[in-house]
């Protein structure tokens, strides 16, 4: 058996808020307690990116002595936390921004790592100026072994990667560097003592990933023609790149997803009858039959070899692990029994795969972060994701199961406040983003904030959702605003006929895709919603086709026109299920929360649908906020997204 120990005194600065009846706001709209977590590769010690008022900082804690170092972050949004060895760290960061010096650079996203030193606890900016270079803005010219180089940015173009190289753990970078005037897809190997760069292997023009085989050598790329949508695969050749494999794919192109099962070979996705396989590709070329794994979700490495040695898949509401090898499903079975009654998820494991780090989260206390030692036979736990978080603040949760209109069965959860009789309940129908994605079982921080408040909270998987397979996905194409809006006051029907909610106070809120469902609840369904709240909701789908089309291209704009069901350029489609161009039948209040700096739905389009609403003269508020993206990724901001929202339903639908 494991043994429970608590680890919290890693976290001791963090003071809680004392338990209560009615727990403020800040218990779920406050930004994760831990960010990030990540077990040393030799398994010595762990760091955490912990979260107080907006400020984050890294907790790094030796397991041996319990010793504890903590480093200041700021405000700085963390995107990834890795080991490289035991005594340095990279961290991952992003903000949103135009780069100077780039033609026609558009705001967006940039991703940007940096190296901390833990025996001189220095900071360097990885792609940053090192010996041999001289930063020129944006760009840096190089000498030396990377003379090829004409300028390279100072982004990360992909999540960093260790390697074992002649024995030492290695870094190695994706980022972009000029050869003439044309940025390519570069691989760097990263020396962390000088801080310098060099150039592994150039991509070309249309190369679109590069894979890094276990020794750190280019083992193979992936091409991509966006206009004719040729898609290719390469493998290295001696000093040359061989073409094995290439086909047609103008949607649900393959993608890499690394090295197969002994090591060698180069697993890719590819699109079969049914949805997504994954197939090996020898070093010869040869195509494999397609893995016994199907609807996965994420793909389990070897943290050394980083050869492929299992899958996870959301099976239902089922957390499900498949090892290939028994002794590791045996292993991971011991981890789930250790936290019985709670779902549990690999986060980060030891070179030798003996400590790991799990996220577990109990329907009746919430979600945290531990460690568990299987030679010690021991878990501990780190400390919760959300320290505010009391038992008496979480509500239930409840599968729920209906039939369409049309026959299809559907899913999804049910939040009740917590003491409820779960009798004619007000409601919220909470449709989450993507739209392809999926809701979970288990706490959601948001869906809480509302059950907190005495609301039911109902999330449909709808027809278009991920993880339920190939069939369930694409019966969404072509649906927005149609029977994947349907699907959701279906379950408001299922509702109302159990006698759980009273359908004459349900409001609809979402945000991204969800944003979009809410706005078409409020133009297309206007007889079901008493209220609207869009959080970075779509309005106007033309408009967001062509702006994405004209960021990500061709191949995004098929993309959104095939879901959205406006293929070979039928916009008169686009505009029956635009919310934006219905404001007129709008009957309920709407509110519209939108960041400034999101740069996947822009502000744009909740301006838009003010500006529609207002026209039409119907009650709406926008709410500009300022220095936000489009995840709610600072803290001040997050939590008045939740507070306006929650505002705005007592208003429009209290909930007594």
């Amino acid at each position: 058996m494991f043994r429970l120990l608590s680890l919290l005194a890693a976290l001791a600065a963090l003071v809680a808020w004392p338990a209560s009846a009615a727990p403020p706001l800040q218990v779920y709209g406050s930004l994760p307690t831990i960010d990030e977590a990540r077990v040393a590769p030799d398994g010595s010690a762990f760091a955490v990116v912990a979260v107080k008022d907006g400020q984050r900082q890294l907790l790094v804690r030796q397991l041996k002595d319990g010793a504890t170092a903590r480093f200041g972050l700021g405000e700085v949004k963390v995107r990834g936390l890795d080991w490289v060895g035991s005594k340095d760290i990279v961290l991952t960061t992003s903000r949103t921004g135009t780069l100077l010096g780039v033609t026609n650079a558009r705001r967006r996203e940039h991703f940007q790592g940096f190296h901390l030193d833990l025996r001189t606890n220095k900071l360097q900016r990885l792609l940053g100026a090192s010996p041999g270079r001289q930063q020129t803005g944006t760009h840096m010219k190089a000498k030396g072994k990377n003379a090829d180089v004409t300028g390279m940015l100072n982004v990360l173009a992909g999540p960093p990667e260790v390697r074992v190289v002649s024995g030492e753990p290695t870094l190695f970078l994706r980022g972009v560097a000029f050869r003439d005037t044309f940025g390519v897809l570069t691989v760097f190997k990263a020396n962390l003592g000088n801080g310098q760069s060099d150039v592994v292997e150039f991509g070309g023009k249309e190369t679109e990933d590069i894979l890094i085989g276990a020794s750190g050598e280019p083992l193979a790329q992936t091409v991509y023609e966006e206009d004719s949508g040729r898609w290719a695969l390469k493998l290295r050749d001696g000093p040359r790149w061989k073409e094995v494999r290439s086909l047609q794919a103008l949607h649900d192109r393959p993608y890499l997803a690394g090295l197969g099962r002994d090591g060698q070979s180069v697993l890719i996705g590819e699109m079969a009858d049914r949805g997504y396989v994954l197939r090996e590709v020898g070093p010869d070329g040869a195509l494999g039959e397609p893995l016994p794994v199907e609807n996965v979700d994420d793909l389990v490495f070897d943290p050394v070899s980083q050869r492929l040695i299992g899958a996870y898949a959301l099976v239902g509401d089922e957390d499900r692990y498949t090892f290939f090898d028994p002794n590791d499903q045996r292993a991971w079975r011991s981890v789930q029994a250790a936290f019985k009654g709670a779902r549990v998820k690999l986060v980060s494991w030891s070179n030798d795969r003996k400590v790991i780090i799990v996220l577990t989260d109990s329907p009746t206390e919430g979600p945290a972060y531990a460690l568990v030692d299987l030679n010690q036979k021991k878990a501990s736990f780190i400390g919760p994701e959300y320290l505010d978080l009391m038992p008496e603040h979480i509500s239930p949760v409840a599968p729920v199961r209906f039939k369409a209109r049309d026959g299809l069965e559907l899913t999804g959860y049910l939040t009740t406040p917590q003491g409820s009789a779960g009798k004619k309940l007000p409601l919220v129908v909470f449709p989450h983003g993507g739209p392809a994605a999926r809701d979970e079982p288990g706490f959601d921080w948001w869906a809480q904030a509302m059950a907190s408040r005495g609301y039911a909270v109902l999330q449909v998987n709808f027809r278009g959702s991920s993880g339920f397979g190939w069939d369930h996905l694409s019966a969404g194409f072509g649906q927005w605003g149609r029977k994947m809006q349907t699907d959701l006051s279906d379950g408001v029907a299922h509702l109302a006929a159990q006698g759980v909610v009273d359908p004459k106070r349900v409001c609809i809120v979402g945000a991204s895709y969800g944003g979009y469902a809410a706005l078409a609840g409020a133009a297309l369904e206007p007889d079901v919603y008493r209220c609207a709240a869009s959080v970075a909701g779509l309005s106007d789908l033309k408009r967001f086709v062509d702006w994405a089309g004209d960021r990500g291209g061709a191949d995004t704009r098929r993309w959104w026109s095939r879901f959205m069901g406006a293929e070979n350029g039928r916009d008169p489609v686009l505009a029956a299920y635009s919310p934006a161009l219905h404001a007129d039948k709008v009957k309920a209040p709407v509110l519209l929360v939108h960041g400034r700096d999101d740069t996947v739905v822009p502000l744009e389009q909740s301006r838009v649908m003010a500006e529609a609403l207002q026209r039409a003269g119907k009650p709406v508020e926008l709410v500009v906020q300022p220095g936000e993206d489009h995840w709610l990724s600072q803290a001040d901001t997050r939590l008045a997204m939740l507070n306006a929202v929650v505002a705005f339903l007592e208003k429009h639908n209290p909930p007594m």
